[in-house]
């Protein structure tokens, strides 16, 4: 039985039904959102080679679905980075500055050995608290 309290977002992408999750979920206050990918609207992946501009694709789709469950960036409290090369921290730090330097969270990058596409440098997760 579907419990009222806990609301599902959906994009639309082939990966959701297939894996079987969805892009965020949010229960009571608190919003939990699936690590994301620096795609395009296509499911391809965005700027190869460019871990800032992925990383700053990552945060605008982050930010789009906190906008469709009532939040926005102000509501994040943790962000997890996941990066395929740690070396180039600059870089994924820069766009995580722009988008959260008036209100930063807390914050984990971590290198990885790959994400599922190899052009990805970086996949990104977010935990908000709305009240």
């Amino acid at each position: 039985m579907d419990d009222p309290s806990i609301v599902r977002h959906f994009t639309g992408t082939p990966w959701e039904p297939r894996v079987g999750y969805c892009r965020a979920i949010r229960a009571g206050n608190q919003i939990f959102m699936s690590g994301t990918a620096p795609v395009d609207d296509q499911g391809n992946t965005v700027a190869p080679g460019d871990g800032y501009a992925q990383a700053k694709r990552c945060f605008q789709i982050i930010q789009k679905t906190l906008r469709a469950m009532g939040a926005d960036l102000s509501n994040i409290v943790r962000t997890r980075m996941y990066v395929t090369d740690i070396s180039r921290w600059q870089e994924y730090g820069q766009a995580h500055q722009e988008f959260m330097g008036a209100y930063p969270p807390t914050t984990a990058m971590v290198e990885v050995s790959a994400l599922i596409d190899p052009d990805m440098l970086i996949e990104i997760e977010v935990e908000a608290l709305v009240f």
